[in-house]
């Protein structure tokens, strides 16, 4: 254990101030802290036997990953040559398909915008002749109609 650390499983200012804000704030720091203090020198066979284990876990997990590997989620050959070729022509048949879904995906949106923007020019169209109409000359807000005398609303009077 390095004895110049400022926080060491030892008796000293720092360890006993922060024991001390630990039950201040926390009453389970404090605890935690003064455990550190009394034991902490015993962490170091501690940390090596929690590496340890964890180092079989994540050794299954590699094992795993590679049995992923030769399953075709990635470049791992599994020694029977016909198979691996096989296994190859397949892949890179599926990775054509998946292109050509790509490109006919991109040709589909490309229909879809220009149907989008169509009808968004029509409706623009039919908005301005309709404006335009109703804002045809009229001096007041309503105007005698010409077949019955009576006046029409204006455009703010509907």
């Amino acid at each position: 254990m390095n004895t110049s650390a400022l926080i060491r499983p030892a008796w000293t200012p720092a360890t006993i101030a922060l024991m001390v804000i630990g039950f201040m704030v926390f009453w389970p720091l404090g605890f935690a802290m003064l455990a550190y203090i009394i034991w902490g020198d015993r962490l170091d066979g501690f940390k090596r036997d929690v590496n340890r284990a964890t180092d079989g876990i994540f050794a299954g997990c590699r094992r795993g990953s590679d049995k992923a590997a030769r399953w075709g989620h990635g470049s791992a050959r599994t020694g029977n040559v016909a198979f691996d070729d096989w296994r190859e022509k397949e892949l890179e048949r599926l990775a054509e398909e998946r292109r050509k879904l790509d490109e006919m995906l991109s040709e589909f949106d490309e229909y879809a915008r220009e149907l989008r923007r169509a009808k968004d020019q029509e409706e623009f169209d039919r908005f301005m002749a309709n404006r335009n109409k109703s804002t045809s000359p009229m001096t007041g807000s309503t105007t005698n109609n010409k077949t019955t005398g009576k006046p029409t609303p204006g455009l703010l009077d509907e």
